[in-house]
């Protein structure tokens, strides 16, 4: 079905799932080195909830982190002392979205500022390699952006994320990406940061303009998310795109998500 968007146009059946599936008793992507997220059969006397062992019906107890087993959006409550709910702050979600890829630079040769950790043999995202990528394109109207590294295989798709060589944001990005007024951000990383930086957290805090864990969040800060370990394929150009952002209503500052693409046409308006 032809649907619009602001001055797009696209159809409802041709979103593409840009989430990571969290398969129980599969391949999983992990991030720092957590249990992998599991499935167990309720059991309760003669009850059982699995139909391979005789039960009516099947029915599991669910673990996992959503910050750590798979693509999962997280709100401003990841880092404040206030309880706030990632469903609370994602009210909207679909929106027009520009996807870009990047290759991310050696740290040795990025002249932005980086985290306190660096290390020269880091790989970064900077502002310059993703202001060139957007520039190729009209963001008016984009609330979201979406990262795809390069480079990009499926290998991501069950990669486990536990040391210095996960890529990650400079801080003049995240600052480039306030300047242009970006609600949500989407890349296939573990985390905006640098995984191991000591708990500063330096680029989380600049998104959403926290300075410590006493500040309370504004208004903007509890409209915006950070989505992490998504996985865009190399199906998907880039250019803008609609961005259906699905979560389940989680009293929780991050939950599971399921991100999803529609490609785009401009909307043609007829001239006098």
């Amino acid at each position: 079905m032809k649907m619009t968007f602001g001055d797009r146009a696209f159809d409802s059946g041709s979103g593409v799932s840009i989430a990571i599936p969290l398969d129980f008793n599969g391949r999983q992507v992990n991030a720092w080195g957590v249990d992998p997220a599991s499935a167990v059969a309720m059991e309760s006397g003669d009850l059982i909830g699995d139909t391979r062992r005789g039960g009516s019906c099947n029915f599991e107890t669910y673990t996992l982190i959503p910050h750590c087993n798979g693509t999962h959006t997280e709100c401003v409550g990841h880092i404040t002392l206030e309880r706030i709910s990632v469903a609370d702050c994602l009210k909207d979600t679909m929106m027009a979205a520009v996807l870009v890829t990047i290759e991310p630079t050696s740290a040795d040769s990025v002249h932005e500022v980086l985290t306190e950790s660096a290390r020269p043999t880091d790989l970064v995202i900077t502002a310059t390699a993703v202001r060139h990528a957007i520039s190729r394109y009209d963001i008016g109207g984009c609330a979201a952006v979406v990262v795809r590294t390069s480079p990009n295989d499926e290998a991501k798709m069950g990669r486990t994320h536990d040391d210095d060589s996960t890529p990650y944001f400079s801080n003049d990005c995240i600052g480039l990406f306030r300047e242009l007024g970006i609600m949500h951000l989407v890349c296939d990383l573990p985390s905006v940061d640098r995984m191991n930086d000591g708990g500063i957290l330096m680029n989380h805090r600049t998104f959403w303009g926290i300075e410590g864990r006493d500040d309370f969040a504004d208004d903007i800060a509890k409209k915006k998310t950070i989505t992490e370990l998504a996985y865009i394929p190399d199906s998907l150009a880039d250019g803008i795109y609609i961005l259906d952002l699905q979560i389940p209503h989680f009293v929780a500052d991050a939950a599971p998500s399921r991100p999803i693409l529609f490609p785009t046409e401009p909307i043609l308006f007829p001239t006098e």
